[in-house]
């Protein structure tokens, strides 16, 4: 009920923490969320800090809101949220980077809490939503390469 996806970025650590840990401009890079909103009075990255973001799942719909707090929160090093369903965790996401071969190496990656409901849907639904997942972490990662290799040259 997790995985992960690593891609090398020609980008420092702290470069590719300032646009990860932006969820406001998330909406440029994944397939499933097209934007996000601090609340609360939350303005950057903070442990404790809300959220939430504009989900359209599978990039087709249902369309919802997704709220979630920032769980961890180091500069050029990590940047993870809770998803958020009744004041209880159901899947957490997490950015870790690595210093690398002069530029980055960034891992994407999500884990569902250990609930039954979230068992049987991963029994039930896991061989395909975890390739949905996959693809999208990658999808995300590769357009934040572009973005941060672009923006360097």
């Amino acid at each position: 009920m997790h995985d992960s996806v690593t891609v090398h970025m020609n980008a420092s650590p702290d470069q590719v923490w300032d646009l990860v840990s932006d969820v406001t401009r998330i909406g440029a890079y994944s397939p499933e969320t097209f934007e996000a909103e601090w609340l609360e009075g939350a303005t950057g990255p903070a442990v404790g800090a809300k959220f939430r973001g504009h989900v359209k799942r599978n990039g087709k719909g249902p369309i919802y809101w997704s709220n979630c707090v920032v769980t961890s929160c180091v500069p050029g090093t990590e940047f993870g949220f809770d998803v958020v369903q009744g004041g209880k965790a159901m899947n957490t996401w997490a950015y870790r980077i690595a210093p690398a071969d002069g530029g980055s190496d960034v891992t994407e990656s999500f884990r569902l809490a250990d609930t039954l409901p979230l068992k049987i849907y991963w029994t039930l639904f896991g061989w395909t939503r975890g390739k949905t997942n996959r693809n999208g972490m990658r999808t995300t990662l590769e357009a934040i390469k572009d973005e941060l290799e672009r923006t360097a040259s």
